[in-house]
């Protein structure tokens, strides 16, 4: 009886840990992929006015901070999401900071023929 109990009860952790691994990997792609639709956005209307660069500047060294304690805690999802996350947000920072003549050229080779 104690056996069936201890098996129950390692089943059912092993169930909420895959419940947990499911909730962690939809809040990284989310929060990876939140970034996108704004990087498409700036490309798409070639402006960057709206983009606060402390915003933006703030969430790159809360990703980067991120980025290591993956690396110390050798946690790969959280690594790996938030590598990707430094990368976006970068893409955006140098797009704010880039000429409109980059823009369009960016604009050129990213959008669609209209």
């Amino acid at each position: 009886m104690c056996f069936l109990r201890t098996t129950k009860f390692t089943l059912l952790k092993t169930l909420n840990m895959d419940y947990i691994q499911i909730i962690g990997l939809v809040a990284a792609v989310l929060t990876t992929a939140a970034n996108i639709p704004q990087t498409y956005k700036i490309i798409k209307t070639k402006s960057t006015k709206d983009i606060s660069v402390l915003t933006y500047s703030m969430l790159i060294v809360g990703f980067i901070l991120w980025v290591v304690y993956g690396v110390i805690r050798e946690d790969y999802p959280v690594l790996i999401a938030n590598s990707i996350s430094v990368l976006v947000c970068s893409t955006i920072l140098f797009l704010k900071f880039s000429s409109s003549k980059t823009l369009n050229k960016i604009n050129d080779k990213v959008t669609p023929d209209k």
